[in-house]
């Protein structure tokens, strides 16, 4: 499977070598006299707009910076903005060393990065940038092109047919990530709906990316259109999930193609049910590792160490800033490739075959004993 925009200058999971100036692994305990342990706080998001903040990121970033000898202080904001405030205020007093924050809204983010910032706390932004803040690095996907192997997911399951009628469920309007995937979705979509090779019937944001929220729009739009549709846009695999509840209460599932994104178990699982096209699997462990060895660096005030990890900018048109980052690729993946993730232990066979999914395991070879 391709890695696109591998941003680090000497590769994100290399140690610093050569042209980076080091031989020290970032992430390796450190030496000597023990001092008291530097702390990063970190404010997840949510735990509904996908699992993977507390079944991956959480502990993914708890061992990368415990195994360094940094104490990891991790929070979930659980989709509220008073809370994700509040736990910041508490981070910023307790004296973190490094706060790192995946914003609920770049309202919200910028805030707390202007607190941080009068505290002199540095601030790194993980997979969501705060736009019009202060953050002094960011930790993400390649987002223009997440979109982009959306669409040409979408475009391959949907084949040749002419005019096919489409409905788009976008993530919430408050992340920038969700504006990201649709513009580089239209990046390959818009010139077919703009010569009538496809037809967009509607689509919505969903506030929060709440699946909840998710399926009632669904389930008004193709109202709307008399249950008539040829394929979903769906920006994550929770909103995939809501339209697939809906297509099936229609006897449309299998029937129209839908995509998605995070390669959720669910996901994965509903690809190899055929009712999912596609999903797009993001290296979560590649990411946490990235903002792992930016929070180590900067905790240990090795701020050189860091600039030589975070090569890339990411342009904030708000605050009219560029803010040094580090840009992972991400992978298409369908039914003929969901054995790639099993090799790489991305999800284990019991999860993904169990049930009525065992022949289709065994067709694709995917081994569960």
């Amino acid at each position: 499977m391709r890695r696109l925009l591998r941003a680090a200058s000497c590769g994100l999971l290399v140690l610093f070598v050569g042209a980076c100036g080091t031989s020290v692994d970032p992430l390796a305990p450190p030496t000597g006299n023990r001092a008291p342990k530097p702390v990063v706080g970190v404010i997840l998001p949510d735990r509904s707009s996908s699992d993977r903040w507390e079944d991956q990121d959480r502990r993914l970033l708890l061992q990368a910076l415990n195994f360094a000898g940094i104490e990891g202080r991790i929070e979930n904001a659980d989709g509220d903005e008073a809370k994700f405030a509040s736990i910041a205020d508490q981070m910023i007093a307790a004296g973190v060393k490094v706060l790192m924050t995946t914003p609920l809204s770049p309202e919200g983010g910028a805030a707390v990065e202007r607190k941080a910032r009068e505290a002199n706390i540095p601030v790194i932004n993980y997979d969501r940038i705060s736009l019009g803040g202060q953050a002094d690095y960011y930790v993400s996907f390649d987002n223009l092109n997440v979109g982009e192997l959306q669409a040409e997911g979408l475009l391959k399951c949907l084949g040749d047919k002419p005019g096919a009628r489409i409905i788009e469920l976008q993530g919430a309007p408050t992340d920038n990530n969700a504006t990201l995937f649709f513009d580089g979705q239209r990046r390959k979509l818009g010139p077919k709906y703009d010569s009538g090779a496809l037809r967009l019937l509607d689509g919505k944001a969903i506030d929060k990316w709440d699946p909840v929220l998710g399926k009632a729009a669904f389930e008004q739009m193709l109202s709307a259109n008399g249950n008539a549709v040829d394929g979903v846009v769906a920006a994550n695999d929770g909103l995939a999930g809501a339209a697939i509840e809906v297509l099936k209460a229609k006897g449309l599932a299998g029937r129209v193609p839908v995509t998605g994104q995070d390669a959720t178990v669910e996901g994965l699982r509903a690809i190899l049910r055929g009712e999912q096209c596609m999903t797009v699997y993001k290296p979560i462990r590649d990411e946490a590792e990235a903002a792992a060895r930016l929070a180590i660096a900067v905790a240990r005030g090795d701020l050189s160490g860091a600039d030589d990890l975070a090569t890339g900018n990411t342009r904030d048109l708000v605050a009219k800033r560029d803010v040094k980052s580090v840009l992972l690729g991400a992978d298409l993946i369908t039914r003929e490739n969901v054995r790639t993730l099993v090799a790489e232990s991305v999800v284990k066979p019991a999860d993904l075959c169990a049930g009525d999914l065992a022949d289709d395991c065994a067709e694709l070879g995917i081994v569960t004993g």
